[in-house]
């Protein structure tokens, strides 16, 4: 894939991510583990062999694990602001906050600021790790917020209990 073709799709994926998470939703969304499914798998494939840079081969696989580990973080900090709730149906439901916008702003801030450090370490960045980065963040909000909304007292909420 191109790299514009990359940044279109992840920056169309995570427009459509923060406007969703931004409205109540039932919190039992497969969708959400689909999406970071095929953004993991589209990272993947996105290099084929070359998502290390064979030139630094230890700084560039220390940069991509630092930057999974973040990934991983960020999914947490944002899962954790996000509001969830049972309504009277027993339904469970989630929706973003105003913190949990903020923790998008300060993930793409954080994503960018690690671009340029590879940039400026010489080290070639795979065009995938991009798309890698956002299907783990997503993968972790989403399995956490499930989590959450399963652990809401009141009638268990179908499907969750095999998203933990």
């Amino acid at each position: 894939m191109q790299t514009a073709q990359i940044i279109v799709i992840a920056l169309a994926a995570v427009a459509l991510v923060i406007y969703r998470q931004m409205t109540p939703r039932p919190a039992a969304r497969r969708v959400g583990l689909i999406i970071s499914a095929a953004l993991v798998l589209a990272g993947l494939a996105a290099d084929g062999d070359r998502l290390v840079d064979p030139l630094h081969p230890v700084l560039a696989v220390a940069l991509l694990a630092a930057g999974l580990l973040v990934a991983v973080g960020l999914g947490a900090l944002r899962a954790a602001t996000t509001r969830v709730w049972r309504d009277q149906h027993g339904v469970a439901w989630s929706q973003g906050t105003v913190m949990t916008l903020l923790a998008w702003v300060g993930s793409i801030a954080v994503r960018v600021a690690m671009i340029f450090l590879t940039a400026v370490l010489g080290v070639n960045s795979s065009q995938g790790s991009m798309l890698l980065f956002i299907g783990v963040t997503l993968g972790v909000q989403f399995l956490m917020v499930a989590r959450r909304a399963s652990a809401l007292p009141g009638t268990a909420v179908p499907g969750l209990q095999a998203a933990r």
